[in-house]
């Protein structure tokens, strides 16, 4: 969540003049019967106003000034699902004001739930399905966080006898994650031990993630579809190097997959990699519905082997309007509408309609990379080919300009194409990032090639890049 300062912008405007701009603000057709009779001016917009405005006028008001947000469907920077089908919309908008936590008043919305539980279960290869527990979350962030929060528990649990309490953990991760596990960090007091990127490696390696590892880590978190280029991580080599060193050391150290979107694309595209609970050292796998899930934002969800991964001791069990409600969350109350929308997605789309979906992201992320790489002003450093998702960078030789100013131009034909620097030990590549998902349409891609070839002959008249300010890049942690 965003921090937001409560100061009006326009504080150091006089009165006098303030008010004016408030009167012309107003459309006086936004007058429901006699235009100038109802409002004189519209209402202050950083303090309540004395009194109520008709409902119209209010949905005016605040309709106008979100039009100049960008189109989400334009947004390639965004890994969040931006279309669904009208049916779902409309389940979703039933579906509102139903309380997520009151599973006692509302028990058939937390059977589905429960049903998608099992789903991804069986899904992600657990032992026994029926046996995995898991929970609805807001997103993925929250899911990270519960799944860190019972590796933490375990490891104290286990080294209770041998540590004070005042123990300081750590959790092996690459430099790449998403900010979400240095949140984690930072907010429950543990050690983030990051491998930084080497060369062209731009995620983990296992090696190097084993050596990071002692008895006081608490587990190492891999992702599945990193944000900085859309590659795999190599869970089962990481798996590997981590039995190779309980071996040496009798360290058993847990692994947490970060599947926010690759744990929704490889069951279905990538069904002979091994990464999920077919891998013993595998505890705990998050997603994010509202990313390849294919559901609106928010929605995530994490899931655990078997009971034995979640610390009883996290789990409140809550006499709530009359039931026996058992939680794991950081949130309390929110709407059941997405965990409805997952289930209808779970329903509409089965196996084959999520593999035909995903096959079609991939398909057109694999063919924009190509055109893009044939353009000659660009160089490739994924594909497309693992998530719809590639990262690219301008081409050696390439001195007029560079991929700030490419984004910077695109977003002036309505595309927003991230441009960002890459973390330590990278901080000299800068790149361009395109995220293909359902609704992303080959004739999109096709239109955005074109703006691109539009925008080249100017980029290449340049002199030199535009100067710019480095913090100002565009962001990219979504």
């Amino acid at each position: 969540m965003s921090l937001h300062r409560g100061t009006d912008r326009a504080a150091k405007v006089p009165e006098e003049e303030r008010a004016e701009l408030r009167r012309l603000s107003l459309n006086p057709f936004f007058g429901e019967a006699d235009p100038v009779g109802e409002m004189t001016s519209a209402p202050p917009t950083h303090r309540l106003p004395d009194g109520p405005i008709p409902p119209d006028s209010a949905f005016q008001l605040v309709h106008d000034e979100l039009m100049l947000d960008g189109n989400s469907r334009l947004n390639l920077a965004t890994f969040v699902t931006t279309w669904m089908e009208p049916q779902a919309t409309v389940l979703m908008a039933e579906c509102r004001d139903k309380n997520m936590i009151d599973k006692d008043e509302y028990p058939r919305t937390a059977e589905l739930e429960r049903r998608c539980v099992a789903m991804l279960a069986a899904l992600w290869n657990a032992p026994d399905p029926s046996t995995a527990v898991g929970c609805s979350t807001t997103g993925s962030s929250e899911a990270c966080m519960l799944a860190g929060m019972a590796l933490k528990r375990r490891w104290a649990t286990r080294n209770s006898a041998r540590y004070p309490a005042s123990a300081r953990p750590n959790l092996v991760m690459g430099v790449n994650v998403q900010v979400c596990w240095e949140k984690f960090c930072a907010f429950w007091e543990v050690e983030a031990r990051q491998v930084p990127m080497d060369g062209d490696r731009f995620h983990l390696d296992p090696r190097a993630a084993a050596e990071l590892c002692d008895e006081n880590t608490i587990g190492v978190v891999a992702v599945l579809g990193s944000t900085f280029d859309g590659s795999y991580e190599p869970v089962a080599e990481l798996c590997a190097a981590l039995d190779a060193l309980q071996e040496r050391t009798g360290l058993d150290v847990p692994v947490h997959v970060d599947g926010a979107s690759g744990a929704m694309i490889a069951p279905f595209l990538d069904e002979d990699l091994v990464w999920d609970f077919r891998l013993p050292r595998v505890s705990s796998i998050n997603t994010s519905g509202h990313k390849y899930g294919l559901v609106y934002p928010g929605v995530g969800w994490a899931l655990w082997r078997s009971p034995a991964e979640l610390p009883e001791e996290l789990v409140f069990r809550v006499n709530y309007l009359g039931g026996d409600m058992p939680t794991f969350a950081l949130n309390f109350s929110r709407p059941g509408a997405q965990v409805v929308a997952q289930y209808y997605t779970f329903l509409r789309l089965g196996r084959e309609g999520y593999r035909a979906v995903q096959q079609t992201a991939r398909d057109i992320a694999r063919r924009l990379a190509d055109r893009i790489a044939a353009l000659g002003d660009f160089r490739l450093l994924t594909r497309g080919d693992e998530l719809p998702v590639f990262a690219f960078t301008t081409a050696p030789g390439v001195t007029n300009f560079d991929v700030f100013d490419v984004s910077r131009r695109l977003r002036e034909q309505g595309w927003l194409v991230p441009a960002y620097t890459f973390p330590a030990n990278r901080q000299d590549l800068s790149v361009l990032r395109i995220v293909c998902r359902n609704g992303f349409s080959a004739d999109l891609a096709a239109l955005l090639i074109a703006d691109l070839e539009r925008v080249l002959p100017e980029l290449r008249g340049q002199e030199r890049p535009m100067d710019r300010d480095k913090s100002a890049a565009t962001a990219f942690h979504h």
